[in-house]
Parts: structure tokens; sequence; C-alpha cells
């Protein structure tokens, strides 16, 4: 992370895929349309407080009154419940909210239709058997967590407010391709098979991370709550596409240029590109900031979004090597001599297991 943001404009590749020619030069354009992007919003600023003197403060002198510190002034408790949970850890996701309504609809309708959860798929632990799933906080799965993100995508299009948008992500203004797009896409929320599908395909082409899908999402949240718009059938593309762009800059270390997207989309140009993403920026006051907090908190609940909605995490019974390798982390935790070892020297979980092994027996 830490990546300077700059807007290419040069005709090569970049060094991420500069050797890979198959995946750029393919045309994904009938793979990845299927819905599109509203009307302008003007964003504007609070007036600034005059200065006040320091003669004119009358701080009650012989009262006892004196100037409260900085760090001693708390947020009020109706404007901290507003905060944006893509800044504070303790504000709920807008995607989670946003899809309880209708996981409690389905809940409602299955049970007074007396509908049977068939088949349970889920795989539960036993006392033989220990099941996990390959996807943690700091290594997601990858398949898994584009579904999860895109699916809030999708209940923040299905469950939005309004159509509020800007024209720089309208796509009728900005199209993504050169064919014409029926006026009916833009009147219909997108499935959520189009949504992942059209994600799939950049994080495929780009060969991008789990972790840049779930900023993705913070960048998105952001914007919609910075800029005061909605995602719609209008514009969900664009702003999907300006904050993958943003976020694979942020969080790669090297990133892919934009140059590289005009490759993976092959009707969109450098120069719409560049225009986008300092849109992006200045809407989201080039606060590019994810803290650790918020970011375990957005996979937590992503998390929970997939639990909602029955999508399962790829479960595997618990192995002996991977049984050892995580005793190995938690010795590390309880040994104290080992942990100022690890503090003063970063060492790999493998190479504790040589140091006490304990007998145990793993069926």
């Amino acid at each position: 992370m830490g990546n300077t943001l700059t807007c290419c404009v040069s005709p090569s590749a970049s060094p991420k895929l500069g050797g890979r020619k198959g995946p750029a030069e393919t045309n994904y354009e009938s793979e990845t349309y299927e819905a599109a992007a509203g009307d302008a919003v003007a964003v504007g600023g609070a007036p600034v407080p005059a200065a006040v003197e320091p003669s004119e403060l009358d701080l009650g002198a012989g009262e006892g009154h004196h100037l409260q510190h900085i760090s001693d002034r708390e947020m009020p408790e109706d404007l901290a419940l507003e905060s944006n949970p893509s800044d504070h850890p303790r504000a709920s996701t807008i995607f989670l909210s946003k899809s309880q309504t209708d996981v409690r609809e389905k809940r409602k309708s299955n049970h007074l239709n007396h509908v049977s959860p068939g088949q349970l798929t889920k795989k539960y632990s036993s006392c033989s058997t220990i099941f996990l799933d390959d996807s943690t906080v700091s290594q997601p799965n990858l398949r898994t967590t584009i579904k999860c993100v895109t699916l809030a995508i999708y209940y923040h299009i299905k469950n939005r407010d309004a159509n509020r948008s800007l024209d720089i992500f309208d796509e009728r203004s900005h199209p993504l391709t050169r064919e014409k797009v029926p006026e009916e896409y833009f009147k219909h929320d997108p499935e959520h098979k189009f949504i992942y599908r059209f994600v799939r395909t950049l994080f495929s082409a780009a060969q991008l991370t789990a972790e840049c899908a779930i900023v993705t999402l913070v960048y998105l949240e952001r914007l919609l709550t910075y800029a005061e718009i909605d995602i719609c059938p209008t514009n969900w593309k664009r702003i999907v596409l300006g904050a993958i762009l943003l976020a694979s800059k942020v969080w790669d270390d090297q990133a892919v240029w934009n140059v590289d997207y005009c490759q993976i989309l092959k009707d969109i140009t450098v120069e719409d590109m560049n225009e986008m993403e300092r849109h992006f920026l200045e809407l989201l006051q080039f606060n590019i900031n994810v803290p650790a907090s918020v970011y375990a908190k957005y996979y937590f609940d992503l998390r929970s979004l997939a639990d909602d909605n029955n999508v399962n995490f790829l479960f595997a019974p618990l192995s002996k090597e991977r049984a050892q390798n995580l005793e190995a982390i938690s010795r590390l935790c309880e040994d104290k001599d080992l942990c100022r070892a690890a503090i003063r020297r970063s060492l790999s979980a493998d190479n504790f297991i040589g140091v006490q092994r304990s007998n145990a027996i793993l069926s």
C-alpha cells in the first residue's frame, strides 16, 4: 500500500501486465456488458466560521471554567450514529443493513410457506473431524470474496434510496462500449450474476487480489456517502470500475495502469479513465486511507452477508500439517521468549514447528 496515485497516459503496458499478452488482448465486451450507469448532483461545502479573537473569549474567570482540550471533545451521540462506515470501525456497513430487508422477507416467506431448507450442504465439525475454510482476514479466498462483494453491490442497487448520480459516472454520457445500448437496459436493476461476471473479468484479466476487492467496496461506500449519490442501473459499472482502479493502485505494489484497463474494455479511452479517476479522488476528498479495523469490519460483514445468502466457503478437513502450523502460531503468542524473538526478527511459522512439537494424534 502507499503507491503514488497517478494517471497513466503511456501507450505501453504496465509492469504487472507487460509480460501477459493473452488476457490483455482478449475482448471482454460480450461477456462483461449486462447493465449500465444517472443525473448530476451538485456537491457543496459548508461555510467556514470566522476566527474569534482571544480577547473575545469569555472563559468565565473565577467560575472554574476552562478551555476544553481537543482530545477531550466527543462527537455528539446523534452524529456518531451517522458516521461513515468506511472511516469509522464502529459504524455498521451500509451493504449489510440494506441486505437485511431481503433476508428477513426471505425467512418470513420460507416460514409461511413451510419451505424446507433441503439437504444441508454446509459441513460442520465433529469430534473426529474439524472443518476449516481457506479464507482468513489476511488472506481471503478470491472467488468467494468477489462473489460477496458483488452481492453487496447488488443490494446497494436493489435497495437504493433514489437515483442520484453524477454525469461522470453516467454510462449514457460516457459509454463503455461503442455498441448502442437499448434504453430498456437502464430501467431494470442488474442481476447479481451480471455484476459478478463484470467484476470477475476485471479481476481475472488484471490479476487483482481478494484484498483489493474488499478495499474496492470500502471506496464504493465512501463515495456514495461523501458525494451523496446512489448506485443505480445507469452508473453502477463506471462507479465499480473507478473503485477497482483506485483500490488496485493503493493496494498492489505493482499497480495496473489505466491503459491496461483500456485493453480489457476495448472501447474506453485513457482520457476517459483519467478523468473518471480524478473525479473519483476529488469526491473522496483524496481520503484513500483504509484503517486495519475498517478493513476487518468489512471482511467479517461480508462473511455475514455470505451466511445470510447461502454463499458457502470452501471447507476442508483439518490436516495434520495445517494443525501443526496453527499450533505453532498459537504457541508463538503464548511463549514470551518466542514472542520477543519474533519482534526482533520476522520468522516463518514453519521455523517454530521444530522448536516444540506436541505428540497430538490427528485422525
